[in-house]
């Protein structure tokens, strides 16, 4: 029998508080949670539950108050400073829900923004952004900035700048928050595309429809992951 692959992501107990003004508040409790690679999750809750904070862990932007957290194998605790920045960079992919687009820059030179802080030849950044774009169906508006283009067309390029730099895993969050319906399938289609094609995803949705493009569903509730009869419960 062969030995079961080690998680990409895996968290172990991790902890969150936040202190204000001598107000002690839990953000997250208790969590343990893994993501293999290959795999596409959802974490879903109701408003305030941490389902940011805890995208906020994963992605680098974030530390925990206590816990471990693995990338790879990898104690994300022991990392310097600017080895946090590295992995946050080369592993990572961010799609955001408010498109975080650079408004001076043009939609090329707004996917190839992430790939300028890494040690890659000016070729390469060409061919990487080309073929993202490629990917999201927004070659013909390349010279384009982002006021010209609808909020469909923005996130489409939020996720090719994801994409771009081949990351370890994407970090959607709530991804068609700004969307209508229409646009909002539309990008949830591509990133169903995306994980077919290998992509690792972790999304970060309120939305029940959207839940079920994934292959897992982590249901957060007060700050835990919750099991089924907590949540029938609270719905109760």
């Amino acid at each position: 029998m062969s030995a079961k692959a080690s998680p990409l992501i895996q968290m172990q107990n991790i902890r969150k508080v936040f202190h204000t003004d001598e107000v002690e508040t839990h953000a997250l409790a208790d969590v343990h949670f893994e993501i293999q690679r290959g795999e596409y999750v959802a974490i879903s809750g109701p408003s305030g539950c941490g389902k940011t904070t805890l995208l906020s862990i994963l992605g680098l932007l974030d530390a925990p108050t206590s816990g471990e957290y693995f990338i790879d194998g990898q104690p994300v605790a022991r990392l310097a400073p600017m080895d946090r920045a590295r992995v946050r960079n080369q592993q990572i992919g961010f799609i955001f829900q408010a498109f975080n687009l650079i408004g001076d820059l043009t939609v090329f030179e707004n996917v190839e923004l992430p790939l300028t802080y890494r040690d890659m030849a000016a070729s390469e950044r060409r061919d990487r952004v080309q073929s993202a774009l490629e990917r999201v169906g927004m070659t013909h508006r390349a010279k384009h900035f982002p006021a010209q283009l609808s909020g469909g067309q923005q996130q489409r390029v939020a996720v090719a700048r994801a994409v771009a730099g081949d990351p370890a895993i994407l970090l959607a969050d709530e991804p068609t928050g700004n969307l209508d319906s229409k646009n909002g399938e539309a990008v949830m289609g591509l990133l169903q595309e995306l994980h077919q094609n290998g992509a690792t995803i972790c999304m970060v949705t309120h939305d029940a429809r959207y839940t079920q493009h994934a292959d897992r569903e982590v249901h957060l509730f007060d700050g835990r992951v919750a099991d089924a009869a907590t949540i029938a419960l609270a719905a109760s």
